[in-house]
């Protein structure tokens, strides 16, 4: 990428381009969450892999590694560089973990007892995102 600066134009574009629809889409057509929605299909167990999965997959998790833990290592240490980058992700995962089980938690008691307020907050999201 560094060397064909008109892939990274055509790639930020396109990018910026699909944030806009999603931000439009949420606008014109905001989800609100119902207060006697049915429970989803599965166990919490089956929920959870599919979430942990959905995520393992997101390729920005890999770039977000590769450019942020290696400046955390040390390559006089004991470990090899390979060992702290892995235990250094799996702080990370582990502390995402806590804070988004916590964060969603918190707004699906909130917003499933208000859903004026769970529109507003998809419409601001859909304007943020656009």
């Amino acid at each position: 990428m560094a060397r064909s600066p008109l892939v990274l134009t055509v790639l930020t574009t396109v990018g910026a381009l699909y944030l806009m629809w999603l931000g439009i889409g949420m606008l014109a057509h905001p989800a609100a969450p119902r207060a006697y929605a049915e429970k989803p299909a599965g166990s919490w167990l089956r929920q959870a892999a599919k979430g942990a999965g959905i995520s393992g997959l997101n390729p920005k998790v890999f770039l977000l590694f590769l450019a942020l833990l290696p400046q955390f290592t040390d390559p006089d240490a004991a470990w090899p560089i390979a060992g702290q980058i892995v235990v250094l992700g799996l702080v990370h995962v582990a502390s995402c973990a806590a804070v988004y089980t916590g964060v969603g938690t918190g707004a699906r008691r909130v917003l499933r007892a208000r859903p004026t307020a769970a529109r507003a907050v998809t419409r601001f999201s859909g304007t943020a995102r656009s």
